[in-house]
């Protein structure tokens, strides 16, 4: 391939066609340049707002910085992927029946992380078939790469008070993934923001997670709870947290650019398992084989079956004290798990408490 500008304004074009045959809704391409992002990032980790999750630490700022994590890159391509799956039962429906467990829409279908990398991994390929071997590296939040920056610099959508990305024809359903490499292509126009003077985000959050706009403390998010959290769930957190058993939706459930959100297309990304009108008491009965068995290929699976009971025993305890529950939560009452038999045992309580 002629080195020259105006071929690769033609790549570029090819690339997002070909994006769009691979069944991602937008592509952009952004330069590598996020320093404009370094002072709150790093304002974000002196408040300690990253929890345990000390590998926002640890990487520090190579995460705004892509040639430091990929050398040679010069560019990056970014992929929107829409996931709202089609056939699930409407989010608010079983948030309002305190029986139901609640799980992100994002996970109720194959993990993401294998849909969208094998798709970029495939527009890789389609890129090499015309112009040969070049440098690149796919990524789909499996590293450390500032997703929403760069789907900001790229076009592809700004970020929200709720820190997720939004796009005006699109709301906030969708993934995002990234190619580093060091193609010289031509860059896209970054979003702007259309948040305006909305605070929706902030004041639905179950928990006061979104403590500024842009700024969430994630020690206080259903997500990092349910997800990352290893340990004990802190007993002031467990009421608010209702019968969300992994993740919280509620900022982009509130969100009125969400009107114009689509439902997904994607067979990977439907709900799958009942997942998305499962009860708690069914859910808390599964054995750790049938739990490995139905999150398998699942995002859910990357907490194991330990938390996965401790999130749902954190749920019983909101849920409406019925002699079914109660009867669930003594089954577990003396789990060899302490992690276990501590949210239970303060589900028990909760529930008796309330009688």
């Amino acid at each position: 391939m002629q080195s020259d500008s105006a071929s690769f304004a033609r790549l570029a074009v090819d690339i997002k066609r070909w994006g769009t045959e691979l069944g991602f809704q937008s592509i952009g391409i952004c330069d590598t340049d996020l320093s404009g992002a370094e002072p709150a990032f790093l304002d974000w980790l002196a408040r300690g707002f990253q929890g345990e999750m000390t590998f926002m630490q640890r990487h520090g700022l190579k995460r705004l910085r892509p040639a430091e994590l990929v050398p040679g890159t010069v560019r990056v391509i970014t992929a929107r992927m829409d996931y709202l799956p089609s056939n699930a039962t409407a989010a608010e429906e079983t948030l309002r029946d305190g029986s139901r467990a609640y799980i992100s829409r994002y996970a109720l279908g194959r993990d993401y992380h294998k849909v969208l990398r094998h798709r970029l991994q495939k527009l890789c390929d389609r890129i090499c078939g015309t112009v040969g071997a070049f440098g690149y590296r796919v990524f789909t939040d499996s590293a450390p790469v500032a997703e929403v920056e760069l789907a900001q610099k790229s076009g592809l959508g700004w970020r929200g008070k709720h820190t997720l990305a939004l796009a005006r024809d699109a709301g906030s359903w969708f993934f995002l993934g990234e190619i580093y490499t060091d193609l010289p292509l031509p860059v896209d126009p970054p979003a702007s923001n259309h948040c305006g003077s909305c605070t929706a985000c902030l004041e639905v959050c179950p928990t006061g997670a979104i403590v500024a706009p842009y700024q969430v403390d994630a020690r206080r998010c259903i997500s990092y709870l349910t997800i990352e959290l290893k340990g004990s769930i802190p007993e002031a957190l467990r009421p608010l947290m209702g019968n969300r058993i992994y993740g919280c939706d509620d900022c982009q459930l509130y969100c009125p650019w969400n009107r114009f959100a689509r439902l997904s297309a994607e067979p990977d990304f439907q709900a799958r398992h009942g997942l998305d009108n499962a009860s708690l008491v069914e859910l808390f009965g599964w054995s750790e084989a049938e739990f490995n068995a139905k999150t398998a290929g699942s995002a859910i699976r990357r907490i194991g079956y330990e938390r996965w009971l401790r999130n749902i025993a954190v749920a019983l305890g909101n849920a409406p004290a019925t002699a079914q529950t109660l009867t669930a939560l003594q089954a577990r009452a003396h789990h060899p798990s302490p992690l276990v038999r501590e949210h239970v045992n303060w589900a028990l309580a909760r529930i008796r408490g309330r009688g």
